[in-house]
């Protein structure tokens, strides 16, 4: 397909014009329900514009542009209020590793599909024994003919109570080191053994879930890659996790917690001439501006081909550390009123809120410890981590 750049930038605000309302306007407020399903209209209506899918192929869905259009995209997006928490995993994570491991069966039945929204999906990594050390996970999936017979629990699966279909890594060969052995399924949530619960969360919201898998029977042509081949898999969609996470995209700061909303609040407060507040005002800012160039650097590196690769995990932990410093600062803000949840105050239960939610954010992706593993390891050459047991069958592993 060929669209000039600058064609596609205006395709897109007329677009965003006539679907979705301004980030300058009142919030739109959703109930989980109502999101998914503005969703679902959304991103059809994308794709029936011809603005879906920008990267991936046309014969799958997609218009086959360069990551450049994703950039201007996005640039044009931000200015919006738009439903696009639903498909944070399903589109930021789970449509990538299609496109990059699934076969050409595989893309033909999904790929477009994801890309309207017509199909949301999640992943299923995390155990109650294998959380952020994922390759030692127990989900076992056992050959019977043509199929795989999968039985374990996952958790904190993020959007599985309205998901369609789930990317769900599981043993299936025990007597192999605990990062080879595993491999990677598609698996239908509608499929008799699935059994998806909601948990309810500090912050009263239930976005994570428990997912348990009793005797859950899938087709050989689910599994994504080879066979044994899932840790590659899995590796490759942390790393578009994190750098979704921290390059601007779904997990990226929310409008209330940004340093412009908190000025804002600092002025209606009062407290914008306070030198101190001022002080943590400015530094907030400046982290902010840092981790939009190094959101920036990772969507360039991705524009021009390259792989993500560590420096997800530098913007991973940046983006939790400045939801921290960001939390913190609302609170200096609110003082007392901050811890009131009954709207008492005008955004006193919004910066509770925020301020309860903001550990999560040290812990999605993979905890602020498993990245700066990563740094060390990876980007400051230090040595790993001892492992008594590396190369040992998983098996004979001792686990509590």
């Amino acid at each position: 397909m060929t669209l000039a750049l600058d064609e596609f930038r205006r395709r897109t605000k007329e677009f965003l014009a006539d679907n979705a309302a301004p980030r300058s306007g009142p919030p739109v407020e959703w109930t989980e329900d109502s999101l998914v399903a503005e969703c679902r209209r959304f991103h059809g209506a994308l794709s029936d514009a011809g603005l879906g899918g920008i990267t991936y192929p046309v014969e799958f869905g997609g218009l086959g542009l360069d990551k450049g259009y994703v950039e201007v995209f996005n640039q044009e997006i931000s200015k919006y209020q738009a439903p696009l928490v639903p498909t944070a995993i399903s589109h930021g994570m789970c449509l990538p590793v299609i496109n990059d491991f699934g076969t050409p069966e595989q893309k033909a039945r999904h790929q477009a599909r994801i890309i309207r929204c017509d199909e949301i999906w999640c992943q299923m990594f995390s155990e109650p024994g294998a959380g952020s050390d994922v390759a030692s996970l127990a989900m076992r999936a056992v050959r019977d003919g043509d199929e795989w017979v999968l039985n374990g629990q996952k958790v904190w699966t993020s959007g599985a109570q309205y998901c369609d279909y789930g990317l769900c890594v599981a043993r299936t060969d025990p007597a192999q080191p605990k990062h080879r052995g595993l491999s990677m399924f598609i698996v239908d949530l509608s499929l008799p053994g699935v059994d998806i619960r909601p948990l309810r969360q500090i912050n009263g919201s239930s976005h994570f879930n428990e997912v348990y898998l009793t005797d859950v029977r899938v087709g050989h042509g689910c599994l994504v890659g080879d066979e044994g081949n899932g840790w590659n898999v899995a590796v490759a969609m942390l790393m578009y996790e994190r750098v979704a996470i921290g390059a601007g995209g779904s997990g990226a700061m929310s409008q209330s917690m940004s340093s412009t909303k908190l000025i804002n609040e600092a002025r209606r407060r009062g407290r914008h001439r306070d030198p101190v507040v001022r002080d943590a005002l400015a530094d907030l800012y400046i982290r902010e501006r840092i981790q939009k160039f190094v959101g920036m650097r990772i969507r360039q590196a991705a524009a021009s081909g390259k792989a993500p690769g560590p420096e997800g995990s530098i913007a991973k932990l940046n983006t939790a550390l400045l939801s921290r410093r960001a939390a913190d600062v609302a609170m200096e803000l609110a003082g007392p009123s901050g811890q009131a949840w009954d709207g008492a105050e005008e955004g006193a239960d919004e910066w509770a809120s925020a301020v309860i939610s903001a550990p999560g954010m040290a812990i999605a992706g993979g905890t602020n410890e498993v990245q700066r593993n990563i740094i060390g390891e990876r980007v400051l050459g230090l040595p790993k981590e001892p492992d008594p047991f590396k190369g040992q069958p998983w098996e004979e592993v001792p686990r509590s």
